[in-house]
């Protein structure tokens, strides 16, 4: 890409997509655009193809998306389906059909089936039944990237499909019922902390910055108990208590959100489909299809007890971590093989506990995203 390239981040306030375009401007490139919700409905066909007809982009970075963990995923099945159709359906025609030289877009490995091999290789793709819990999201996702490997097919783009590992960083939604879990347990370790702690100033400002419902700080303090209480935070004359959904056994691997907005420019600016398809045949030549994208990860594992732990010990959370096993624990075991990003020349800069206090000091405002 040319540093004076046009270049579309879709989402770009998003988690990956302010990542993306942070990891843009720092590198160079001067003419990037972005537009909010509120500019530009993603949904509208009409708006989206005005929009690429106007502004003509010659890059396209497909990070926009409806996003959430377990609970949103299997709550708002309908609007998780629709909109993320929706939204990739629009940009990627529209990007064809006004011509742009190269596009990414960002899926994730829910993808995979539930009881796909592991670590997850790319080939394992559509080879047996997914995750229930997110079902709709996942068969949106793997829609978006055959989406992209037909148009490749048909019409010669180069259009790659990338499909993270769990993310986390600044900019991250720390809802307590829709987030992910990294985000959602560094909240309710965060606010453990504070009633550990009696540090009511703290809690306040927490939900004057991220209300629960109808709670910010200006709600009594019964009331803020009842609400917490309800997501899991606790207190009683036993101690604080944080308590997580399933059992604490689920396999989980996580990618600090600058290395995968690092890992997408870098695919950008040095790899084709052809690259990547090359590579697929080199690892497993059998193969009667080969697929036009590939895993991003960190290749690494730790259980959500052990995350949790972590997570505690990190804030200095103290008291009581209570696994509630009447709670589903999705999918058991979920690692990405990444020899193909690595024999492409990407590495990660950031380990877990790195990321984690960069994520952590932006949460508490000690740094700007």
């Amino acid at each position: 890409m040319e540093k004076s390239a046009k270049i579309y981040v879709a989402g770009h306030l998003g988690l990956v997509g302010s990542a993306i375009t942070r990891c843009l401007k720092l590198k160079g490139y001067t003419n990037i655009i972005g537009k909010s919700v509120h500019e530009l409905d993603l949904c509208d066909q009409v708006a989206v193809d005005k929009f690429f007809q106007e502004e003509r982009p010659e890059y396209v970075f497909l990070a926009a998306a409806k996003v959430g963990g377990i609970i949103a995923n299997n709550t708002y099945r309908a609007d998780f389906i629709y909109i993320n159709l929706m939204i990739q359906n629009n940009i990627i025609h529209s990007a064809w059909k006004y011509g742009v030289k190269k596009l990414l877009f960002l899926g994730s490995t829910c993808i995979y089936p539930k009881e796909a091999p592991q670590p997850l290789k790319e080939e394992y793709l559509l080879s047996s039944k997914l995750e229930y819990t997110n079902e709709p999201y996942a068969i949106a996702k793997i829609a978006g990237l055959k989406m992209c490997e037909s148009y490749n097919r048909q019409y010669k783009t180069n259009y790659i499909a990338v499909m993270p590992t769990n993310l986390y960083g600044p900019g991250d939604n720390f809802h307590l019922e829709n987030s992910h879990v990294l985000p959602a347990l560094l909240r309710k370790f965060h606010l453990g902390k504070c009633l550990e702690d009696n540090n009511w100033d703290d809690i306040r400002a927490d939900l004057d910055k991220n209300p629960v419902g109808q709670i910010d700080g200006k709600a009594g303090k019964e009331e803020i108990l009842d609400v917490l209480s309800k997501h899991g935070v606790t207190t009683d004359d036993k101690g604080v208590s944080v308590t997580i959904w399933g059992t604490g056994t689920p396999l989980r691997e996580f990618m600090y959100s600058r290395d995968m907005a690092a890992a997408c420019v870098y695919i950008m600016e040095n790899a084709d489909v052809d690259d990547i398809v090359n590579l697929q045949k080199k690892q497993n030549p059998n193969l009667e299809h080969y697929t036009h994208f590939v895993n991003i990860g960190s290749g690494e594992e730790l259980s959500i007890g052990q995350l949790a732990e972590m997570i505690a010990k990190f804030v200095g959370f103290k008291g009581n971590i209570i696994f509630d096993s009447s709670k589903p624990d999705g999918t058991m075991r979920k690692v990405t093989d990444i020899s193909i990003l690595r024999n492409l020349g990407f590495k990660a800069e950031h380990t877990l506990e790195t990321g984690l206090k960069e994520m952590y000091d932006y949460y508490l405002g000690k740094i700007k995203d």
